[in-house]
């Protein structure tokens, strides 16, 4: 038995055919009406909430009514007393076994993790008062994922954050904390576990705007920014038929090249076809999609070899029908706004001069304009009133405003301007890159800056004491040989562990990969509440100033 959220983590983990193996027959949802079968036994695998805990308990209402043989439960996270308590004056003797296994998240991938837990955003920024309440349980909700987070890794890390402009993240540091040292004080062993040679990061979400908004042509960034991708299941035709395929870990050649630029990839995957063919000598070198259907007629061998390679072909090729009529002439704009120089590195001298092009172009769409006046306002550290409503009736968009001025709410600045600086960016002039891909985003200077101990300790301080290796005694730059030590640290798995309150985008999950590459001193693991899309991400910011009823009727419709 499952809920939904055991569902989604579930899926994540393992495949329908995993479960069999191990013994389990069907699987079925706890929220559902369902046959008794008494002469079996249920495990329950469920999250500790009273929606979930009140349907187990409508499986044993009594001896001679009971659903199924005997029950053995799985809490995703803590039981509170109250919930124990109503299991065991209900239904204790049914129980064979009742555990509290800490996987409160989503494993999405290798790297990076979710606690599925959207509505976060709306309650941790909303200007709205009445939210207090609802906020504080969220906070509470999310500090107990990311302990569960800590745990799976089996680390007590020192927890950090990102001390301004706003103070979620300072709070959610020390709820965690003080989690984390109540969930080491109480672990199976009732050994009091101390600091771990890793760290915990958390961040607001507006520490980075640019990389939120900023069309990426790396592939799997691009991909879900510029297609109608849902639930990792992209749908597209082939030989006249249309067909779906999921986009996860279990597919080889999605991992080797989702974070590589569409340019390379375009070049990659008719290359591996090219291979596939000349083996059987079956389509004299052609790689057009026609010629693969018919390759895979005659060879049943290859047929699932090349499905993977057409899935993706076609995807690269459904990304570049929407980059080259329109986001192709964008992404020069972008980049000269988000770095302030263009492709020959000059200084940008009139930012209206960029940004007009764009707006005055009829194939553009607006949320694609309101993406660039964005970059825009982020580049001038915010604007002046009279000329956001300039902006905002010049292109028409005056009933979606909010996408732009409830940045605010994030501490960004918006209007007026702001005269504190921006962070200072690492220089990575001398690194290869695409003129169309030249911003890094932010995360990644944070990440390598965190791993050589460069954090500067007012701006990122520490709820905790901080561990050995990360207080200057152990962290270790890419460019010097590392100890030996050391590098049984990272074999003993030291992590740097992220969190960003309000969501993480495909740029920055590619980073703390690319990080963990080049630093082979540390692994990243990088999570938030959910993962982001620009178009997703600027229609909740729309809604920030909306009361909960009303954001919550229009999403339902």
């Amino acid at each position: 038995m499952e809920d939904e959220f055991t569902t989604k983590l579930l899926a994540s983990c393992c495949k329908m055919t995993d479960l069999l193996a191990e013994g389990v027959t069907v699987v079925e949802n706890i929220y559902k009406n369902r046959e008794p079968v008494r002469q079996m036994k249920a495990l329950y695998f469920i999250s500790p909430t009273s929606k979930s805990v009140d349907c187990f308990l409508r499986d044993f209402p009594s001896k001679s009514e009971n659903r199924y043989k005997a029950a053995y439960i799985y809490f995703t996270d803590f039981c509170p007393d109250s919930l124990f308590n109503k299991i065991k004056a209900s239904c204790s003797k049914s129980i064979r076994r009742c555990k509290e296994i800490n996987i409160s998240f989503i494993p999405l991938e290798s790297q990076v993790y979710t606690l599925d837990v959207p509505d976060a955003f709306y309650y941790c920024y909303s200007p709205d008062p009445g939210n207090a309440n609802g906020k504080d349980a969220v906070m509470e909700a999310m500090a107990e994922q990311i302990v569960t987070v800590c745990a799976t890794l089996d680390e007590n890390p020192g927890v950090r954050y990102k001390s301004k402009p706003l103070d979620n993240a300072s709070k959610l540091a020390q709820l965690v904390e003080k989690k984390l040292e109540n969930y080491y004080k109480m672990d199976e062993k009732s050994l009091i576990k101390g600091k771990t040679h890793s760290q915990l990061i958390i961040i607001d979400r507006g520490f980075d705007p640019v990389s939120t908004v900023l069309h990426e042509l790396t592939f799997q960034a691009m991909a879900y920014d510029l297609l109608p991708i849902e639930n990792d299941t992209y749908k597209y035709k082939t030989d006249g038929k249309e067909k779906e395929a999921v986009l996860e870990e279990d597919d080889d050649l999605w991992i080797r090249i989702r974070h590589r630029h569409i340019a390379v990839v375009l070049e990659e995957i008719p290359k591996l076809m090219k291979e596939i063919s000349s083996t059987k000598k079956a389509t004299e070198g052609k790689t057009s999609l026609s010629a693969l259907a018919q390759l895979m007629k005659k060879m049943p061998h290859f047929r699932k070899q090349i499905t993977k390679q057409v899935v993706h072909l076609n995807l690269a090729e459904d990304c570049m029908k929407k980059f080259r009529p329109n986001i192709e002439k964008l992404c020069k704009t972008e980049q000269d706004l988000a770095l302030g120089t263009d492709a020959e590195g000059q200084k940008v001298k009139d930012y209206m001069r960029v940004l007009l092009p764009v707006l005055l172009n009829k194939s553009h769409d607006n949320y694609d304009k309101i993406r660039a006046i964005l970059l825009y306002i982020f580049s001038n550290n915010g604007t002046t009133e009279e000329n956001l409503d300039r902006l905002i009736q010049n292109v028409k968009i005056e009933t979606e405003s909010d996408m732009i001025r409830n940045w605010s709410y994030l501490g960004v600045p918006i209007v007026p301007p702001s005269s504190q600086g921006k962070p200072l960016r690492k220089d990575r002039s001398a690194e290869e890159t695409f003129q169309l891909s030249r911003w890094t985003p932010y995360i990644k200077d944070v990440l390598e800056d965190a791993i050589e101990n460069r954090l500067d300790s007012k701006e990122w301080p520490y709820c905790s004491q901080c561990p050995a290796v990360w207080n200057g005694s152990g962290a270790v730059s890419a460019r010097q040989k590392p100890r030996a030590n050391y590098l049984e640290d990272r074999k003993n798995g030291s992590k740097l562990i992220v969190f960003v309150i309000g969501g993480i985008t495909y740029s920055e999950m590619r980073s703390a990969y690319e990080v963990s590459q080049a630093h082979k001193s540390c692994e990243v693991i990088i999570g938030s509440t959910h993962i982001l899309t620009p178009k997703k991400l600027l229609d909740d910011i729309k809604m920030l100033n909306k009361s909960k009823d009303k954001v919550s009727i229009i999403k339902d419709e």
